[in-house]
């Protein structure tokens, strides 16, 4: 499904042709942030959890279907995957850190059900739609919405197919998971404000952390690991912050600002994807999710029925949806944030470690040494 030619239209979305006047270029940027942030904003003060990420992808990408010219430059898409890698390991405390020894039964059977929904949704993806196996198994990775999304940028996958199947998959599990737990009556209604104040007396800690996530990621981009400034930048604020050494976290405005800059990045990619395809992406993101769920149910159901843990914390713990949506999820809900941030921590670090590496191999075969010279004698490789 995914060719050089759907790759090729990608990245020209990313990086603009360098024949393109400049000041075009900031008219298209400003009209595509100016969409992201109408529809950002729109469904983040609305209270749906993940939406001035979701809102963002939502209203560029129809703008993109639309014929719109939107775009996000390659330095500002890499400014984002640091900033982003530093607001997801900020989610790790001292607390969560010990809660993951609290609950071993129930992490080892997430580990083992977030694995199996890996393989049989890509395993779906590829036998019933058709798709690469690359983009299969990005799109059915188990959450982390913005570590995959900046993992495809860098590998070249299919992003539109990618973010319709993850982003259908959040919208999901973040309107219907705590409905569906409201209306039948397994949580409250009780409601926390969330909010990462600027504070000027803590700017010195702030700047340590921006400078040594920032600095880390630079040094995994260079060595070429996958999703070097994401994982590099997430890993180093984690640690920052799982031992305590850092407790300051990115002002809320900056994160929100960052959720719907990279909301138009992945909206983007619905440019000249034909209505067609569209719904047969539609289709892939359904039959992915009827995948997951079903697998989740049947884990969870089998850890209440030994650990007799609360119903609506198993499934927020086990949802496979965005790690910042799940755990405004726990914390609107009255959930315990710590049994919910220790089972999503470890999956969000399963994620980050396996993704990218199985990613990877599976890509290098279809990378052309083309640095390397060949010896006449010999066919090169991919030659028909």
């Amino acid at each position: 499904m995914t060719g050089a030619a759907t790759r090729g239209i990608d990245r020209g979305i990313l990086s603009a042709p360098p024949t393109i006047d400049r000041a075009v270029i900031l008219r298209h940027l400003a009209e595509t942030l100016a969409v992201a942030a109408a529809g950002g904003l729109t469904l983040g003060f609305l209270g749906m959890p993940a939406g001035f990420l979701s809102g963002a992808i939502l209203t560029v990408a129809a703008a993109s279907l639309a014929g719109r010219p939107m775009l996000i430059p390659t330095p500002l898409l890499r400014v984002l995957l640091v900033m982003i890698g530093i607001s997801l390991g900020a989610v790790v405390t001292p607390e969560t850190l010990r809660g993951l020894a609290t609950y071993p039964l129930s992490i080892a059977a997430l580990i083992v059900a977030m694995a199996i929904i890996s393989f049989t949704g890509a395993v779906y993806l590829r036998v019933v739609h058709g798709w690469d196996t690359i983009t299969a198994y990005l799109a059915a990775a188990p959450g982390g919405l913005s570590q995959v999304m900046g993992l495809a940028a860098e590998l070249g996958a299919d992003m539109r197919a990618i973010a319709i199947v993850q982003t259908v998959r959040v919208v999901i599990i973040a309107v219907g998971l705590p409905a569906g737990l409201a209306l039948f009556g397994l949580v409250g209604h009780a409601s926390r404000s969330l909010g990462g104040p600027f504070d000027p007396a803590r700017l010195d800690e702030l700047a340590l952390l921006v400078v040594a996530s920032t600095a880390v990621a630079i040094v995994a981009y260079r060595i070429r690991f996958p999703g070097g400034l994401l994982f590099g930048a997430m890993l180093t604020s984690a640690a920052l912050h799982g031992s305590g050494v850092i407790h300051v976290v990115m002002p809320w405005w900056v994160t929100y600002t960052v959720m719907i800059a990279f909301g138009a990045v992945t909206g983007s990619r619905f440019a000249n994807t034909p209505m067609r395809l569209l719904l047969n992406f539609i289709g892939a993101a359904f039959g992915s999710f009827a995948v997951a769920v079903t697998i989740t149910a049947v884990f969870a159901a089998g850890l209440v029925g030994i650990l007799s843990l609360p119903v609506a914390e198993v499934m927020i713990a086990y949802a496979p949806g965005a790690v910042d949506a799940m755990m405004l999820l726990a914390l609107a809900l009255n959930l315990d944030p710590v049994y919910v941030g220790a089972h999503h921590l470890a999956r969000i670090f399963l994620i980050s470690l396996t993704v990218p590496l199985v990613a990877h191999r599976q890509s290098r075969p279809r990378q052309l040494p083309d640095d390397k010279p060949k010896p006449p004698i010999k066919r090169p490789p991919f030659q028909d």
